[in-house]
């Protein structure tokens, strides 16, 4: 039975590209998390997330000019305003309300952070819905309940709402805009994922370094004085951004956005598998936070598959030569 269910599933996402895509990117998240955890101890967390940016922008127009796409798309005129807005409220500014935001709470406020940022899937699936006209069945909103309540269970504190958790609210809803506009920007034609991810990273890193060599001068120059344990981790951190963001907005382009920003919240149990099998323990509440998750995506990925009555799309190399 399970091997049946396991060949079924892998036949299902191979059906569904952009499902797989986006599947790998909550992966990739749930080790960054994993790995943010303890990587590049002491370094500025403003500096290093302008580090990591510019080098991902950096390996993203490597990866444009290997696959013949070039600039041209990126600072045409008809869509550079959408560009530019999603480097501003995506690339940058949603990072320094963010860590801010988390210099100003004591690290048990600081664990509901992820909380609040992981609810990116609700608001982005709200403005899905509205700008979008995305529809949000009933298999949707339930599942969306167990995700929400899973991750409820997940924050290790509830501390009252105050003003550094609005910021990270504010942070997080900017996210889910910065979603939407590049789900808009995804619909034209001949735009593909990476050009998306590439103007993401290009214009949010130019942006945070015109800000850090205004206002944190000193930080930025810190750059020159890495040593070679927090390059490696620098390094390590960039790739995987990388990978998180070049799956995505490739997967976002043919996958509905309320669908793609839950299956995110993977990422939660797959951080806490990886805990675990690093010899830590994991309370009782978290491995029910965790099945809740699991639940909720085993849902969403039932729904899209019975209820919504997929059409199986044959790949193309299937298909005999005419």
């Amino acid at each position: 039975m399970t091997v049946t269910f396991i060949l079924f599933f892998s036949f299902y996402l191979a059906m569904n590209k952009s499902i797989a895509l986006v599947l790998a990117t909550a992966i990739v998240s749930g080790f960054s998390i994993y790995i943010n955890s303890f990587a590049a101890k002491g370094l500025n967390p403003f500096l290093l997330t302008t580090l990591k940016n510019t080098l991902v922008a950096a390996m993203l127009l490597c990866m444009l000019f290997l696959s013949k796409k070039g600039l041209k798309k990126i600072f045409e005129p008809r869509l550079l305003p959408k560009f530019l807005a999603i480097g501003l409220i995506g690339g940058s500014l949603p990072f320094f309300l963010f860590f801010y935001a988390l210099s100003q709470l004591s690290p048990a406020e600081a664990g509901f952070a992820g909380f609040i940022h992981k609810t990116l899937f609700i608001w982005a699936s709200i403005f899905a819905f509205v700008f979008l006209k995305e529809k949000l069945s009933k298999g949707f909103i339930f599942a969306s309940a167990l995700l929400l309540i899973g991750l409820y269970i997940f924050a290790p504190a509830k501390p009252s709402f105050n003003f550094p958790l609005l910021l990270l609210l504010t942070a997080t809803i900017l996210w889910a805009a910065e979603n939407l506009i590049a789900k808009k920007v995804l619909a034209e034609n001949g735009i593909s994922g990476l050009e998306v991810a590439f103007a993401r990273m290009f214009y949010g890193c130019a942006f945070m370094l015109f800000a850090m060599a205004f206002f944190m001068p000193n930080t930025l120059l810190a750059t020159f004085s890495l040593n070679l344990e927090q390059i490696a981790w620098l390094l390590i951190t960039s790739f995987l951004l990388l990978l998180y963001v070049s799956t995505y907005y490739s997967g976002l382009k043919s996958l509905e956005l309320h669908k793609a920003a839950s299956i995110l919240v993977l990422a939660q149990p797959i951080t806490m598998l990886l805990s675990l099998l690093a010899g830590n323990t994991i309370g009782i509440t978290t491995v029910l936070g965790s099945f809740l998750i699991v639940s909720g995506i085993s849902i969403l990925f039932s729904h899209s598959l019975l209820i919504s009555k997929i059409r199986w799309k044959v790949p193309s190399w299937m298909k005999q030569k005419s």
